[in-house]
């Protein structure tokens, strides 16, 4: 396609997404699809919930509008969103949200081709991809963290791709597009929408496969340390969680992001950048160190992961022990 056709029709596109996106958010007022706060919330006030349909919509327009490709992945992404928009209306059984996210995550394996390494690797991929995508879900909590660390992988990936080649640029620019739409109703001080679990599912599963298709098409697992800090988060406060002897299935509000934004009383939308930020630079050292051999990346990737680990450790008990402790007492 010549160069201003293109630009043409990714601008109708992006218009397109625009006003699907202002649709939905008429749709969410009128049948009160909304998010009220309760003790576990972040916020104080009414928010639409499902704001992130526009992720899935916007990888839906790119399948019509490119010969239907990549349709695993497509099918697997519709799935995610739409367990979770019911979700996020009618919550569902724990066994019925599995039962899809491993239906999906397959397809999602299958796709990426990432099994071609070894079907030894599927049953322990499945597991991954199930736990990380309910971590994605379980970290948007506050305005802008899902919309800024989603941007902030979506970037890494898309510069690797223009030297690597490894994904269809068109899926990356509505995936940019989307992300954008989003950023803009969802990164305010008064979040217009939230992602819900429609939204965080799905830009998850996308990121995860665009992820995927990278490892796969590099031989570099060590890509997979683009999502560290939504898995450090994630881990070290499901283990405080067990240590404690807390149902891990209960919702809470006891992630690091929360308790900067909720009892440090730090602006949301700072605190998202600031994890947005660290992945970033996670990101670029594990880019810079992809040049090196092997063995020099298990190092460096190693050091990088436990420096991480104990600043994040670091941080978490600083706020806990200042802000937390005394605001129980």
């Amino acid at each position: 396609m010549p160069s201003n056709q293109l630009l043409v029709y990714y601008l109708l596109s992006f218009i397109l997404l625009f006003v699907l996106m202002n649709v939905y958010l008429k749709i969410a007022i009128h049948y009160n699809i909304i998010d009220k706060p309760n003790e576990r919330s972040s916020h104080t006030t009414l928010t639409i919930r499902g704001g992130g349909i526009i992720f899935s919509l916007a990888m839906l327009l790119y399948f019509l509008s490119n010969q239907f490709a990549y349709p695993f992945f497509i099918v697997g992404v519709l799935m995610m969103a739409t367990v979770g928009f019911f979700d996020d209306v009618n919550p569902l059984s724990n066994k019925t949200r599995l039962f899809v996210h491993f239906t999906a995550s397959l397809l999602l394996i299958y796709q990426s081709a990432i099994y071609q390494y070894s079907f030894l690797l599927i049953p322990f991929l499945l597991v991954f991809i199930v736990a990380s995508l309910n971590s994605y879900n379980f970290m948007d909590g506050i305005n802008g963290i899902t919309a800024f660390y989603s941007l902030s992988i979506f970037l890494l990936l898309y510069y690797l791709n223009y030297s690597i080649k490894f994904i269809d640029p068109a899926l990356l620019v509505f995936c940019g597009f989307s992300l954008i739409i989003f950023t803009f109703y969802n990164a305010r001080k008064k979040a217009t929408c939230f992602a819900g679990d429609t939204g965080s599912l799905a830009i998850g599963f996308i990121l995860f496969f665009i992820t995927l298709s990278l490892i796969q098409q590099t031989g570099n697992p060590f890509y997979a340390l683009f999502f560290t800090v939504y898995g450090l988060d994630t881990s070290i406060t499901l283990i405080y969680r067990l240590i404690r002897k807390e149902n891990i299935y209960k919702a809470h509000r006891t992630h690091l992001y929360q308790y900067l934004a909720n009892e440090a009383g730090i602006n949301h939308l700072k605190v998202s950048a600031a994890f947005a930020i660290s992945q970033l630079c996670i990101g670029i050292l594990i880019i810079y160190f992809s040049q090196f051999s092997f063995s020099d990346q298990i190092f460096s990737s190693s050091i990088i992961l436990i420096a991480a680990a104990l600043l994040y450790y670091a941080i978490r008990r600083y706020v806990f022990h200042r802000y937390v402790v005394k605001h129980v007492v």
